[in-house]
């Protein structure tokens, strides 16, 4: 299927939205699994805050490992396929976690971590670039902000679930109590790919991805290599901050309560996904009627700049509210950033997508660094890591998606 085309519009293309917008949740539980995990690991275990966000770390590298292979299981197995495998990985992941918590095993939690990053890697690399091209690419936005509605809700019901099904503060809990919780976890997986296996999901391709349609995208046509495409390139750079940044604004916000000695810490995980779900509704309903793509991240860049100042200049005791506009302007990043860095990739779209997917690995990195920099200059000081990430976001949005039209 052409990405120039309305069939994106058309009422049969609902259902295959509604399939892939239950596994965009998937992904956001996933790792939103990781905001309770990282507070209980630290307090089981009597480990320094760098050491707990070792498993944001271990997640996000298999993007970096396995980004790349998984365009060849997609171009070998198909999306759909490519899709229920992803989530067989996420329950292998999701066991290991049991003897993880029976051993308290820090090393054992890594692998486990690695696995389910495994499943998130190939899940990932399966549905941006599937959603980015079902449909014209200039609206592709809009339909990633539909998909990231589901995405960033499931970010704070994970910890919640957990809570829940546990019955106790995080401070009260022990790693025993978690083995409840992630068998329910692993059978809902493993149902999610059966699911994906047997959804009536259409195979799509993007303009002149087939070498017969290379007309279709004549800027790709005659390019030899996905090096050639500096726009794809400078994209890749602002995704793998990007991913870095908010991972920090959704995967902090319990361990930076509980630093705050705030009560009922696992309910502040709410104020990013809030944050980011206003900003979808927005995309939403602005993109493209009103606004491009790009001036959305540009929007968003400006917004994410003044709550990464406010979160560090202002009073200890309001400023993880603050939090909330760091979320708000990484909303529209990921809707914009995929249709910008990938346009008129032509048949390197698979390759682009999966240089994308490699980019999510700054979740490990940018996270990583900020728990190192959490014990060397405290909690709220921390926070001035995302600053000059959100600077060469906006970079982008001003100058580099516009590389190619030149």
């Amino acid at each position: 299927m052409s990405n120039n085309t309305s069939a994106a519009q058309t009422p049969r293309y609902v259902i295959p939205l509604m399939i892939i917008g239950v596994m965009f949740f998937a992904i956001g539980f996933a790792l939103g699994i990781n905001s309770y995990i990282i507070p209980l690991l630290k307090q089981a275990l009597n480990i320094s805050s760098g050491q707990s966000y070792m498993v944001l770390a271990a997640t996000f590298s298999a993007f970096l490992i396995f980004g790349y292979p998984a365009s060849f299981v997609i171009g070998r197995i198909g999306y759909k396929k490519t899709m229920a495998l992803s989530f067989v990985m996420f329950a292998v992941g999701f066991y290991l976690f049991l003897p993880s918590a029976k051993m308290e095993s820090l090393t054992l939690f890594l692998v486990a971590s690695f696995i389910s990053g495994m499943g998130n890697t190939f899940l990932q690399a399966s549905v941006n670039p599937y959603i980015t091209i079902l449909g014209p690419m200039e609206s592709a936005a809009k339909r990633m902000s539909f998909m990231g509605i589901a995405n960033k809700l499931a970010w704070p019901i994970a910890p919640l679930f957990l809570a829940l099904v546990i019955g106790k503060s995080v401070k009260d809990v022990k790693l025993a109590d978690i083995n409840l919780p992630f068998l329910i976890i692993i059978g809902v997986f493993i149902l999610l790919g059966v699911m994906a296996l047997l959804a009536k999901l259409p195979e799509v391709k993007a303009a002149g991805e087939d070498e017969e349609s290379s007309d279709d995208c004549p800027y790709a046509a005659n390019k030899t290599s996905i090096w050639q495409f500096p726009h794809l390139l400078l994209g890749v750079l602002a995704l793998f901050i990007y991913v870095g940044v908010e991972t920090i604004a959704l995967g902090t916000l319990v361990d930076y309560a509980e630093s705050l000695m705030l009560p009922n810490a696992e309910l502040f995980a709410w104020i990013s996904p809030i944050g980011m779900v206003v900003g979808y509704i927005c995309g939403v309903i602005f993109i493209p009627k009103y606004i491009s793509q790009a001036k959305a991240l540009l929007i968003c860049s400006l917004v994410a700049i003044f709550g990464s100042l406010m979160v560090v200049l202002s009073p200890q005791a309001i400023s993880i509210y603050f939090i909330a506009f760091i979320a708000l302007g990484c909303s529209l990043m990921w809707p914009a950033l995929w249709p910008l860095a990938m346009t008129d990739l032509g048949k390197f779209t698979k390759s682009g997508s999966s240089l994308m997917v490699i980019a999510i690995v700054g979740g490990a990195l940018i996270p990583l660094l900020y728990g190192l920099m959490k014990d060397w200059v405290g909690s709220q000081n921390a926070y001035w890591l995302c600053f000059p990430g959100f600077l060469y976001i906006l970079y982008y949005a001003l100058q580099g998606h516009k590389i190619r039209t030149k």
